[in-house]
């Protein structure tokens, strides 16, 4: 650890120190491939390591640091003593009752012997610093040391690459929940005209009702400004206490959505940053092909009390606000491929990937903001909202903290008898 040096008076001393005339539907005219789905970590052996080749270093410093100090405080010593007996000479001359010819040689000398004095002190005042901070960073090695043993006895068992998978597999997340699965984590799962099975989180209630996450907002952790593979393919991190973000990939969306003769039903959880919770579900939801540009459709609005976002908001200032913002028949669109009604790249001018109109009243996908409220000024070069939104809830210049979409089949919420009382059952879980 290297530490810069100055000199005073001879002691050397340590220091720590992106537009088009097209109005957009929203009204605001003004990689890696490499993220391996499902690779965890969770050890630190890795740090304890470190922290291990670091210690020896910083103790020599330490000690290298304390003995020049010992050496400094022995100087200052010398030289308090050498000011007293200069001092005492130069008052004893100025009594002689024998005029000194060195009389005013010794006043000048005086002068320079105070000067030097304040000198002296104001170093020592540099020196009683300097120990403090010697004596915090000792305090923190201390500190960095008991964290090292515990790390160290973290780390007996050996690093493991690998995280729990559950055993059981089935078509979807509701399928292995039918199998008696009840417990909530990372299932492999093969859809019907799937040619190989791949990696979900499954949320499994206590009403044994299986849901597949298809997307997860946590704390702004994954960047979702990505191109079209990474949102065909999925980014982010699977993990099997559910803490991690992620879009799963349009591709396994289309198959878990397309697959089954059953009708699916997406539900879309919201949570904002004063820790309120709504939830909007979509009944018939399903995501075309790749050819068709994972164009994404529902038959209708199921329900849910944030409001239904995706047919489109009225902002009020055009009417034509609420058709150029609904969702329902969109194609997928990304900053490298712009399949947007926009004259413009929505997908760019608001950083993700989304089904964009011209351009949205819902994006979940967008720029995540901490604290939630953001203005234009805050969005960079396009100056439009491009934060976590959902305008039948919160404005546009608002940006939500937690979000979820998951899927299911519809057959399992209305299983209660009538699709009403499926409504009321499913929309039930959005409080819990």
């Amino acid at each position: 650890m290297a530490l810069p040096l100055f000199t005073t008076a001879g002691v050397i001393f340590l220091l720590f120190s992106t537009s088009s005339a097209q109005i957009r539907g929203d009204n605001l005219a003004t990689c890696n491939m490499n993220d391996g789905f499902g690779k965890y970590c969770p050890t630190t052996c890795g740090v304890a390591d470190y922290m291990f080749r670091y210690l020896p270093g910083v103790s020599e410093d330490l000690t290298s640091m304390q003995d020049q100090l010992e050496l400094i405080a022995n100087l200052t010593d010398g030289a308090d003593e050498k000011i007293t007996y200069m001092k005492d000479s130069t008052t004893s001359a100025q009594k002689s009752s024998q005029p000194d010819p060195n009389y005013r040689k010794s006043s000048s000398m005086l002068d320079d012997v105070l000067r030097f004095e304040k000198t002296i002190l104001s170093q020592e005042q540099q020196m009683i610093e300097l120990q403090n901070i010697i004596s915090s960073n000792e305090r923190n090695m201390g500190e960095l040391k008991k964290l090292a043993l515990q790390l160290q006895q973290k780390c007996t068992a050996p690093c493991r690459d690998t995280v729990e998978i559950q055993p059981t597999t089935g078509t979807d997340c509701q399928d292995i929940a039918n199998k008696g699965a009840t417990t909530s984590g990372l299932y492999y799962v093969k859809p019907a005209s799937a040619q190989a099975q791949f990696l979900v989180y499954c949320e499994i209630d206590n009403f044994g009702r299986g849901f597949t996450v298809i997307q997860r907002r946590r704390d702004g952790s994954v960047d979702f400004f990505r191109d079209w593979i990474q949102y065909r393919e999925g980014f982010g991190y699977l993990s099997p206490d559910d803490t991690t973000e992620f879009w799963l990939g349009n591709e396994k969306i289309h198959l878990l959505t397309t697959s089954s003769p059953i009708p699916t039903v997406l539900r879309i959880e919201l949570v904002d940053w004063e820790g309120n919770k709504k939830y909007a579900d979509y009944n018939m939801f399903r995501i075309g092909s790749e050819a068709d540009m994972y164009r994404l459709t529902y038959g209708y609005y199921f329900g849910g009390d944030a409001g239904d976002a995706f047919d489109g908001f009225d902002l009020g200032e055009d009417p034509s606000d609420k058709f150029h913002t609904s969702h329902n028949g969109m194609q997928f669109s990304t900053h490298d491929k712009d399949n947007d009604k926009y004259s413009g790249n929505c997908a760019q001018q608001d950083g993700s990937g989304w089904w964009m109109n011209r351009c949205h009243a819902a994006h979940l996908n967008g720029k995540y903001y901490q604290g939630g409220r953001y203005s234009e000024k805050d969005t960079g070069e396009y100056g439009f909202d491009n934060g976590i939104t959902w305008l039948t809830w919160h404005s546009r210049w608002y940006s939500l903290k937690e979000t979820t979409m998951k899927i299911i089949p519809v057959s399992r919420i209305s299983a209660g008898g009538g699709q009403q009382t499926g409504v009321k059952q499913f929309g039930g879980l959005g409080d819990a």
